[in-house]
């Protein structure tokens, strides 16, 4: 009961500011009277339209999928990555400037680079996605596993846990709080890049279908979608990242 009465205490709280942008965002174009800002009126118009045309739907799954395998993925191999980082000082400092110049190349580089050598395909425009964030969540989870209490891995080793044990119940669980903010930073510019690679090199998703109304300068379509988008990003942070951060915040254990 608790936790419901939290998340709807959140929601409320978001709602309340989303009322107020939306006000702000009306009165605005009012003002303005311009058709290069539209109304937030003729932006849901514009949703309902792309909605019933049915290509609106198609576009958002296909760039939600993207997003969500590029984001499993990149979590995975920067995880694994930066937890060795950041338990073994070798490996670290053989890395470390490998990760300085890989968090410095520019997002449309990687992608201009792995379309020219993969082609303009689903895998390269996987790939790019990926290669971009894995850095940044190296660095993350690097200082986590920096930051890990050495006293509870030698309490650890006293009582005899096997290594498993001692990883999923003593180590990983105080990296929860940087796996995390790497997560939710993750997920912002994952989807970021993904509309770019979508705008260079596929024919389909919400970058491919900003590029098309961009080329018509329709402002209330390419709104549109980045309302419905925002939409999801805030219900995705609701529903799955604020729960599982005051699991965190209240030192849960996961056996």
């Amino acid at each position: 009961m608790r936790f419901s009465r939290e998340l709807f205490s959140f929601l409320l709280l978001r709602l309340g500011v989303i009322i107020v942008i939306s006000a702000l965002w009306q009165g605005l174009a009012w003002v303005i009277a311009s058709p290069d800002f539209p109304s937030l009126f003729a932006v849901i118009n514009s949703v309902q339209f792309h909605l019933n045309e049915g290509e609106m739907v198609t576009n958002i799954l296909i760039t939600l999928r993207r997003v969500l395998l590029s984001f499993i993925i990149a979590m995975l191999l920067g995880g694994i990555i930066g937890i060795m980082m950041g338990v073994n000082a070798r490996i670290n400092k053989l890395s470390d400037s490998l990760l300085i110049i890989m968090l410095n190349i520019p997002a449309l580089v990687t992608i201009l680079l792995c379309y020219i050598w993969f082609g303009l395909v689903e895998s390269a425009a996987i790939a790019a996605v990926v290669i971009n964030k894995i850095p940044t969540v190296v660095v993350m989870i690097r200082e986590g596993a920096r930051a890990v209490d050495k006293d509870l891995l030698a309490v650890a080793k006293i009582y005899q846990l096997s290594a498993s044990k001692t990883f999923f119940n003593v180590f990983l669980p105080q990296l929860y709080p940087f796996i995390i903010a790497s997560a939710r930073s993750g997920l912002s510019l994952i989807w970021k890049i993904v509309l770019v690679v979508e705008l260079l090199g596929r024919s389909d998703g919400v970058g491919f279908a900003l590029n098309t109304l961009f080329q018509f300068f329709d402002i209330a379509g390419i709104l549109a979608y980045t309302l419905v988008f925002v939409v999801i990003i805030l219900l995705i942070e609701a529903l799955i990242f604020k729960p599982f951060d005051k699991l965190v915040a209240r030192g849960t254990r996961f056996d």
